[in-house]
C-alpha cells in the first residue's frame, strides 16, 4: 500500500504538519535550494570583485618599471632613447600639458641633432602637475599608457608619446583619464601588442612607477614643466629663457667637462636649476 503523503507522511520526515488542512505545504519551502544557490553565486561573484579591486589597487601602488630601466635607483624612472654617453640630457615632460607639447614640437629638431652627435643621450621624465592644476587623472594614465608602449620598445614609446601629442586634448577635459581612448590611440602605432599594451594600459601596472617620478620632480622644486637636466644641472625653459640655440651651448660645455678639458662659458642655471634632477 502507497504511504501516505498527508500530515504524517511530513512529519516522518520531521517537519511539523501545517496548521490547517492536513498535508498543506509551504508555498515558498520548495525554492529554498534554489535561493540558496543564487545566494551562494552571488557570494563568489562579490568576493571575486573584492580580489579584483584589491590586484587593481595594489599595481597602482606597487613599483614596476617599464621594460629596459633598472628597477631601483633615479635611473628607474627615466626612459633613456639612446646609449650611454658623456652627456645625459633629460627632459621632464607633463603628457596633459600643453608647454610640454609645444615644447617637444619646437625643440625636436635640436635634439635629433644632439643625438646624431654621438655625444648624447636622450631620457624623459614622465610627471603629472596639470593633474593636481586642472583635476582628474589624465597625466598620470597616459604617462602610464607610454610607459606600457616602452616595454613594447623605445621605438614604439617614441612614436606612442608622438601620438599622443598630436591628440593631446584639451587639458581641462581630462579626456586622457579614457583608457579606452588611450588603447584606441596605440592601434595607430607600428609594432604596439594590443595584447599585451590593453591589460597594461587597464591595470595601470605602472602606475606606482609614475606616482614616484612625480614625488621626486615635486620634492626638488623644479618648477612647472618642461624643464631640461643637462648632466645633473636643471633648467626651466621658462624661468631659464631657455632656447635651442642656448640648449645647444650647454651641451657643448657638458661635453668638454665630462672629457675632462676646461668648459666654455655657459648661461648659469636659475635658483631652481641649481639641484640635480631626481
Amino acid at each position: 500500500m502507497a504511504q501516505s503523503k498527508g500530515a504524517q507522511g511530513t512529519q516522518a520526515q520531521g517537519e511539523p504538519a501545517a496548521s490547517g488542512t492536513a498535508g498543506a505545504r509551504h508555498p515558498g519551502r520548495r525554492w529554498r535550494p534554489y535561493t540558496a544557490a543564487v545566494v551562494a553565486v552571488a557570494a563568489v561573484f562579490a568576493g571575486s570583485a573584492a580580489i579584483g579591486a584589491h590586484v587593481r589597487s595594489g599595481k597602482t601602488t606597487a613599483f614596476k618599471a617599464p621594460s629596459g630601466l633598472p628597477s631601483a635607483g633615479p635611473e628607474s624612472l627615466a626612459i633613456p632613447v639612446r646609449p650611454t654617453v658623456p652627456v645625459t640630457l633629460t627632459v621632464y615632460e607633463d603628457l596633459r600639458s600643453r608647454a610640454s607639447r609645444d615644447f617637444a614640437r619646437a625643440y625636436a629638431p635640436t635634439f635629433d641633432a644632439l643625438l646624431r652627435s654621438g655625444q648624447v643621450q636622450l631620457a624623459y621624465r614622465l610627471v603629472t602637475q596639470s593633474d593636481t592644476e586642472h583635476g582628474g587623472t589624465g597625466s598620470a594614465q597616459a604617462a602610464n599608457a607610454a610607459a606600457c608602449a616602452q616595454d613594447q620598445g623605445k621605438d614604439q614609446f617614441r612614436d606612442y608619446v608622438a601620438e599622443l601629442w598630436r591628440k593631446q586634448p584639451d587639458p581641462s577635459s581630462d579626456k586622457f583619464a579614457s583608457g579606452a581612448y588611450l588603447i584606441r590611440l596605440a592601434k595607430k602605432v607600428k609594432g604596439i601588442q594590443e595584447a599585451e599594451f590593453t591589460p597594461c594600459v587597464q591595470e595601470r601596472d605602472h602606475q606606482g612607477w609614475v606616482r614616484r617620478s612625480q614625488q621626486q620632480f615635486a620634492a626638488a622644486h623644479l618648477g612647472d614643466v618642461p624643464v631640461v637636466d643637462v648632466n645633473g644641472r636643471t633648467y626651466s625653459v621658462t624661468g631659464d629663457k631657455l632656447t635651442p640655440a642656448k640648449l645647444r651651448k650647454l651641451v657643448a660645455a657638458a661635453v668638454k667637462q665630462a672629457q675632462g678639458t676646461t668648459p666654455s662659458a655657459a648661461p648659469s642655471p636659475s635658483a631652481s636649476g641649481q639641484r640635480a634632477a631626481g
